[in-house]
């Protein structure tokens, strides 16, 4: 026959004891997230994404159709979807079919529609044209629509240099308007001469 063992009477109260911890443990930090959401503290963690439904883009050779520029003119339209904050857009044209070169127009708007000096609204590879007014809409600041908005209807155009990137038919140009906040694309356009 095997001894039997007897409990003493203070073994009892020990899993009470746990669970009701553990409850209160559970009920604190139901409390913490909570509250948190209910102040607000869990909204500066993310930034929400603009959405543009729907965008066209275009490239002209030799431009038609007005316009301050007349050769290697990109256009791009916001057709549609929320109205973009232009001081948190980059624009980046990836040329590298054309002549192997990738750069990106940031600190928008531009002032007086030159991106200029290139050190402070060009990085990567300068392939824009830097001369006066050479960037319109509401990508500058020099038009009527300046509001530092880029809205549904609204057309941003740029011109290419055409002695740093010769763009031939065929080649293949690609621009993303990029939310810098959320380092997001919000416009993609595969454009082709």
């Amino acid at each position: 026959m095997s001894p039997r063992r007897y409990r003493r009477p203070d073994d009892r109260a020990v899993s009470p004891l746990v669970g009701v911890a553990l409850l209160v443990a559970l009920a604190l930090v139901l409390a913490a997230t909570v509250s948190a959401t209910a102040l607000g503290v869990a909204d500066g963690l993310t930034s929400p994404v603009p959405t543009v439904s729907q965008s066209s883009g275009t490239y002209e050779r030799y431009a038609t159709g007005g316009g301050r520029y007349d050769e290697q003119v990109v256009r791009i339209t916001h057709e549609g979807g929320d109205t973009l904050t232009v001081s948190d857009l980059e624009l980046v044209v990836d040329a590298s079919d054309a002549c192997g070169k990738t750069g990106r127009l940031v600190n928008l708007p531009a002032e007086g529609d030159d991106p200029r000096p290139a050190t402070r609204y060009v990085r990567g590879d300068d392939i824009f044209d830097n001369s006066a007014n050479s960037v319109e809409g509401p990508i500058g600041t020099g038009d009527v629509d300046d509001d530092g908005e880029w809205s549904a209807g609204e057309t941003a155009q740029f011109r290419l240099a055409t002695r740093a990137c010769r763009v031939q038919y065929g080649d293949r140009l690609e621009v993303r308007i990029v939310h810098t906040p959320t380092d997001a694309v919000v416009v993609d356009q595969l454009l082709r001469p």
